[in-house]
């Protein structure tokens, strides 16, 4: 499975394309927001999500089935800005399961501010 070819359909909320990478029984959960989706309902919230996105995956790990990514996803517009970590089970080349976790980008509390401490990692 080519992660970076199931990303960009994600990005580009092309649900045919989406479809062809899940196994029919596959399912998918955003813990951050404690969601659980087949993938019929994993379509809709991607595909129905208001906008336009872009984004570009940053990591990928491989751990046996196991595909971990790491990617800045964004709307076209650039009004917003967000990182998920993906944990994706892969059998026979096709998704099985889904783990997502999904943040907004954005300052550090003030109150670490106020300490002086930590450095940005991107300038």
């Amino acid at each position: 499975m080519n992660v970076y070819e199931f990303w960009r359909a994600i990005l580009e909320q092309n649900e045919d394309a989406i479809r062809d990478y899940f196994h029919e029984d596959a399912c998918v959960n955003w813990h951050c927001t404690n969601e659980h989706f087949s993938v019929d309902e994993f379509i809709i919230a991607n595909c129905e999500y208001p906008g336009s996105w872009d984004g570009e995956v940053e990591r990928v790990e491989k751990v046996n089935d196991l595909l971990i990514t790491v990617t800045h996803v964004y709307p076209k517009d650039r009004t917003a800005s967000f990182h998920v970590v993906s944990f994706i089970k892969v059998i026979g080349d096709k998704i099985a399961a889904i783990d997502e976790y999904w943040a907004d980008d954005g300052s550090a509390p003030q109150w670490r501010l106020d300490k002086h401490i930590g450095k940005r990692i991107i300038k």
